[in-house]
């Protein structure tokens, strides 16, 4: 058996369109740049810059931005044998607008349907993901069929090996409600052992937005490590006994949307690394916020090297481990 995947993600893929010009809506903007995109992604190219061997799960469309895409995830050091061509599904386009430091709407164009949720059980490499050091799936996957089937069926296989994350992924516009969507997520959440998500997608996932009680009712479906972001708070970790608070990193922020998956690539090479939960969040945080001071997601990910030069300037987090209590 070939040497197994150390970050293995199932999700979304695209291309991203950025405006080159900031602080005007999409009416106005002259020139964009193009870039890989979607969490699942994007979470895999961040992973790959710390020297992960990583592969992602998806589907893109049978066109010339599917090139693009295979093209791009090389170039990342990402294994793209499992991404696989749509015919007549176009690969989906998102678009954003960038008004810093904290308005950066999306417009998602996956009509009629995006190609990353086509992909079925029957395709599943189940081997490599049970194999998988980590094996990252989102709550998108489980917006439509048959990627919802595949999704659950990925995570039975994987028998809740560590490491299984769910990323809470929450997006309004891929669900018919926040009920529904909560009904599909608490069927992923005991096969899982992380789940990282903010506070709306854990009020979607488990009802709950207080940072604590989230966690305690994440811990309830299973969970071993709740991660929850907290935006300008920072970010709660807790391991179902004792939890850690880290605050933000202070930058200068150009777009912010890249860095919950910039996030993401650290939280699994910090796992992988075996650190301690304070260090994985501390490494996590610094890695979101230097994406989050640059224009790209994908081609904005940092090195090990770039984020330990930020941490190195950096107080030691506050908060500190704490005895956790009931929800």
């Amino acid at each position: 058996m070939p040497e197994p995947f150390e970050v293995l993600t199932m999700g979304r893929i695209g291309v991203d369109l950025y405006p080159q010009q900031v602080g005007v809506g999409l009416d106005e903007v002259e020139s964009f740049g193009k870039y890989l995109g979607g969490s699942a992604s994007n979470v895999a190219v961040a992973a790959a810059r710390y020297g992960r061997r990583t592969a992602v799960i998806t589907r893109t469309g049978d066109d010339p931005f599917g090139t693009f895409l295979h093209t791009a995830l090389r170039g990342y050091g990402v294994d793209d044998r499992y991404v696989t061509g749509v015919k007549n599904l176009p690969t989906p386009v998102t678009f954003c607008e960038i008004f810093p430091p904290d308005d950066f709407p999306l417009y998602f164009y996956r009509l009629p349907k995006a190609p990353d949720l086509e992909i079925y059980p029957e395709e599943l490499d189940l081997d490599a993901i049970g194999a998988a050091g980590v094996f990252w799936v989102t709550v998108t996957g489980l917006s439509e069929e048959p990627s919802r089937t595949a999704t659950l069926t990925a995570l039975e296989a994987r028998a809740r090996k560590d490491i299984t994350v769910l990323d809470l992924d929450y997006r309004p516009m891929f669900w018919p409600s926040r009920e529904e969507a909560r009904r599909w997520v608490q069927q992923a959440l005991p096969h899982v052992t992380v789940a990282v998500g903010n506070l709306d997608e854990c009020e979607t996932a488990v009802g709950e937005r207080e940072p604590l009680a989230a966690a305690q009712a994440l811990h309830g479906f299973g969970v071993k490590l709740a991660v929850v972001k907290q935006g300008p708070k920072g970010v709660l970790a807790h391991d179902g006994t004792a939890s850690v608070e880290v605050p933000p990193v202070p930058v200068n922020v150009m777009n912010g949307l890249g860095a919950g998956d910039a996030f993401g690539g650290a939280l699994c090479h910090g796992l992988l690394a075996g650190w301690d939960i304070e260090r994985v969040m501390r490494f996590a945080n610094a890695a979101g916020a230097i994406v989050a001071s640059r224009l790209a997601c994908s081609d904005a990910m940092p090195t090990a090297a770039e984020v330990d030069r930020l941490l190195a300037g950096e107080p030691k987090a506050t908060g500190g481990p704490r005895e956790a209590t009931s929800a």
